[in-house]
């Protein structure tokens, strides 16, 4: 589980970012790592049990948490690390194009949540076609007060366009959501709450609630 250690280690590297300061705390990041990849096995358990999707996807835990290395080449910030860890839990794995949970962990900025956030163009309009059609379905499953009591904005934008995507009309019901580039939830955590021995049970209960949302995105994505 992750630890006020855990949290402790990435305050430290936020302050220390460089390689020099890494190496000479190897170790300290391996044991942060492990809290982190424990996390992760339990949740893909625990979401396995009621999303068939991840569990016929027989997901590597590892493979689902991004690397802590930056990729600075096109960057002016060079520092060589990433200060939070991050896994996202979806059908095929990390980099299919399936809406899944995610969680990312920092201290003072935790966050997570689920959907699918700014997908390729031609997914994206799979999504706007899957919403428009199915409007209603679509209504009841943002609305829904189980979504809301545990992400009380809703499903959000991951950007959004000025006027209506081409092939819409205005007067399109759904065109409210069918200018988002992308739909996700999002709930933060404090410090004291990911350090708690409930926390993996908070997100459990908190991706219960938006797999209905998910399963809608999926089921447009071919």
């Amino acid at each position: 589980m992750i630890t006020i250690a855990t949290l402790a280690f990435l305050r430290e590297l936020k302050g220390h970012n460089t390689k020099e300061w890494f190496e000479d705390h190897k170790k300290d990041y391996q044991a942060a790592y492990a809290d982190f990849l424990d996390t992760v096995v339990q949740l893909i358990a625990e979401l396995a049990a009621f999303d068939e999707d991840i569990a016929a996807s027989r997901l590597d835990p590892k493979s689902c948490i991004m690397r802590i290395n930056r990729d600075v080449r096109f960057s002016r910030d060079q520092s060589p690390y990433k200060t939070n860890f991050f896994t996202y839990i979806n059908k095929g794995g990390r980099k299919s194009p399936y809406g899944g949970y995610y969680l990312h962990v920092e201290p003072g900025a935790s966050f997570a949540g689920g959907g699918v956030y700014m997908p390729e163009p031609a997914i994206l309009e799979q999504l706007r076609q899957e919403i428009s059609l199915h409007f209603e379905e679509w209504q009841t499953l943002v609305q829904c007060g189980d979504l809301l009591r545990f992400f009380p904005e809703g499903v959000q934008a991951s950007g959004s366009t000025k006027r209506p995507p081409r092939g819409y009309d205005a007067s399109d019901p759904a065109i409210a959501y069918l200018r988002y580039k992308g739909y996700f939830t999002q709930r933060f955590f404090s410090d004291d709450e990911v350090a708690d021995s409930g926390f993996t049970q908070q997100l459990v209960d908190s991706y219960r609630s938006v797999k209905p949302v998910i399963d809608f995105l999926n089921r447009a994505i071919k």
